[in-house]
C-alpha cells in the first residue's frame, strides 16, 4: 500500500508531504496506481523547482518520496500542493485498497 502523509501547520499552510511504499495493484513495471503516484510527486517536485522561487528539501529513494518547505509557501507553490493532493484523492477513490491519504499537523 502506497502512505501519504500531508503536513501542515495550524493555519493550514503546506509544510510538505511524504509517500511510501508500494501499490502492489500490479507487478513491478505494470502498476498503474504506483505510476500514476509517481508521475503526480515527481512533477509536483519539478514543478516547484521550475515555477517557484520556494526552497525545498527532498528526499528520493525506492519507495519513498518526501519534501519539506524551507519557509513560507508561496501562492505559486501552494496551487501545486493543492494540485497534488487532489490528484492523490483522485487516485485513493477508484483504487483505495492501494492508497492511503493521512493529513498531520506540524
Amino acid at each position: 500500500m502506497i502512505r501519504v502523509v500531508f503536513y501542515r501547520n495550524s493555519n493550514g499552510t503546506w509544510k510538505g508531504f511524504s509517500v511510501k511504499g508500494h501499490a502492489g495493484y500490479a507487478e513491478a513495471g505494470k502498476d498503474i496506481v504506483c505510476a500514476a503516484v509517481s508521475a503526480l510527486v515527481i512533477n509536483t517536485l519539478n514543478s516547484l523547482e521550475a515555477f517557484t522561487d520556494d526552497s525545498v528539501l527532498t528526499e528520493m529513494k525506492d519507495g519513498l518520496a518526501a519534501m519539506k518547505f524551507t519557509s513560507v509557501p508561496g501562492s505559486s507553490a501552494t496551487l501545486l500542493m493543492n494540485s497534488l493532493e487532489i490528484g492523490l484523492q483522485n487516485i485513493r477513490k477508484d483504487h483505495d485498497r492501494f492508497i492511503q491519504i493521512q493529513y498531520k499537523e506540524v
